[in-house]
C-alpha cells in the first residue's frame, strides 16, 4: 500500500498493492495495521455504498461535531471525480479544495479525515461507490454546502448534474461557520 500525499494536508490518495494474473485481481482494500503505517488510526464504524447514474452529484456533505466523520472513499464499479473542501478555520487551506478520479481501474482509495466537506460527480453509468464512515450518520447534524458554490469555486464541467433535493438546497460557504 503506497500513501500519496497531497497539496492539502491530512487529505492521502492511497495505491493499494493489486496482484493481477488471469484469473482477474486481488487487493486489501482496509488493513487496520497497514492504515496505521500510513497514519490513518481512526476506527470504522460504518460502511456506505451508492449506486448511481452518470452525472449524479452527491455534496458537499459533511457532520457537525460531535458526530463529524472521516471517510475513506473508493469505487468499486465505474469512476468518480472526488472532491474535498477544507474547513478547518485554522488550516492553511481553510476553503480550498482537491480532487481526484477514482476508479474500478486505478482502485486508488482517498482519506478524508474530519473537518472536511466532501463531495463526488459519477463520469459512468451504474458506479458503485464506497466509504468507510469514522462515525455514525446523524441526520441533525449533517450540512450541505452548495455544489457550485462561487467561493469554492471547482470546476465540475458538467452544467447540469443530476442532483437529490436535499443537494439543491446546498448552503453558500461564505454564510457558514465552521465548527472545526
Amino acid at each position: 500500500m503506497r500513501k500519496i500525499l497531497t497539496n492539502i494536508q491530512d487529505i492521502i490518495l492511497i495505491e493499494p498493492d493489486v496482484y493481477e494474473d488471469s484469473r482477474g485481481y486481488f487487493f486489501e482494500s482496509f488493513n487496520s495495521n497497514k492504515f496505521k503505517d500510513l497514519g490513518i488510526y481512526e476506527e470504522f464504524v460504518q460502511d456506505n455504498q451508492s449506486l448511481s447514474g452518470k452525472n449524479v452529484l452527491r455534496g458537499f456533505h459533511f457532520q457537525r461535531p460531535p458526530y463529524e466523520q472521516g471517510k475513506l472513499v473508493r469505487v468499486i464499479k465505474g469512476s468518480v471525480l472526488d472532491v474535498a473542501v477544507d474547513l478547518r478555520k485554522k488550516s492553511p487551506s481553510y476553503g480550498k479544495n482537491v480532487a481526484f478520479v477514482l476508479s474500478e481501474n486505478n482502485k486508488q482509495m482517498l482519506w478524508i479525515p474530519p473537518g472536511f466537506a466532501h463531495a463526488f460527480l459519477t463520469l459512468e453509468d451504474d458506479t458503485i461507490f464506497f466509504y468507510k464512515c469514522t462515525g455514525l450518520y446523524n441526520k441533525d447534524a449533517e450540512v450541505i454546502i452548495s455544489w457550485d458554490d462561487p467561493d469554492i469555486n471547482f470546476k465540475w464541467n458538467i452544467s447540469d448534474p443530476i442532483l437529490s433535493e436535499r443537494d439543491k438546497k446546498g448552503i453558500q460557504f461564505k454564510l457558514f461557520n465552521s465548527p472545526f
